[in-house]
């Protein structure tokens, strides 16, 4: 039996890039999301296993682990994320709590429940952030705290998880996807923001997905620890 990657968040642009680049691979996958036909859909696409599961849930994992009947696990990708967007005289504590309770909080249950499969199998855990987090911008105060977290856990599971377990976070800029098309519908405002990147385009799933695959793979073997910008130069160039 193949050992498995995990992908949390299956459907989404990433995820589902990062499904069919582990196909071409031939690698085996079990793919999770929350909306049955998507990942259904995905699943016969690609020939993998699946999980209809919402990480709000509670013991959301219980059904991931029957389905997956016992399979080795050799890596997994978070490729959960949401836009939150509202100046700070309108966010609720409630905002703040949905966001961290979707983009931080399941990971550690998802840590501790394949920890040992992982660490069998010398394995890797990719997470995902955004370049929000390195490089400000308005009205970010519910998703930006809530990734900058993620980025620590990163580097705090790295040290405690290694030396057989490497863990490493992607940190893409806006990008074509489900969750940014109520912002870039508007064509003028999907070219404004495009042309604020140094490469001058928007982000695309496939760009995130070809990091993930590297970092998941024994390619990256002696790199952990790491926030990688997938970004367009938007971080580090003006």
């Amino acid at each position: 039996m193949n050992n498995k990657i995990l992908i949390f968040g299956a459907t989404g642009a990433v995820g589902s890039a990062l499904a069919k680049l582990f196909v071409d691979n031939k690698n085996d996958c079990h793919l999770i999301g929350k909306n049955n036909e998507d990942v259904s859909r995905l699943a016969e696409e690609t020939g993998y296993t699946y999980s209809t599961a919402d990480v709000l849930e509670d013991n959301f994992l219980d059904k991931i682990e029957q389905d997956l009947n016992n399979a080795e696990i050799s890596g997994i990708a978070y490729c959960i994320g949401s836009i939150d967007l509202k100046p700070i005289n309108l966010i609720s504590k409630k905002d703040v709590m949905k966001s961290f309770s979707l983009n931080l909080f399941p990971i550690y249950e998802i840590v501790k429940k394949f920890q040992p499969s992982l660490k069998k199998n010398k394995g890797s855990i990719v997470l995902f952030s955004t370049v929000a987090v390195r490089q400000g911008f308005p009205n970010h105060c519910i998703i930006s705290p809530a990734k900058a977290s993620l980025e620590g856990l990163t580097v705090s599971l790295a040290s405690e998880l290694s030396p057989n377990i490497r863990v490493n976070c992607i940190a893409p800029s806006m990008s074509n996807s489900k969750m940014a098309s109520k912002i870039l519908k508007n064509p003028k405002i999907a070219e404004g923001i495009a042309k604020q990147h140094p490469l001058k385009r928007l982000g695309e799933g496939k760009d995130s997905a070809a990091l993930a695959k590297f970092l998941l793979s024994d390619q990256s073997s002696w790199i952990t620890g790491q926030i990688i910008g997938v970004d367009g130069g938007r971080s580090n160039i003006g």
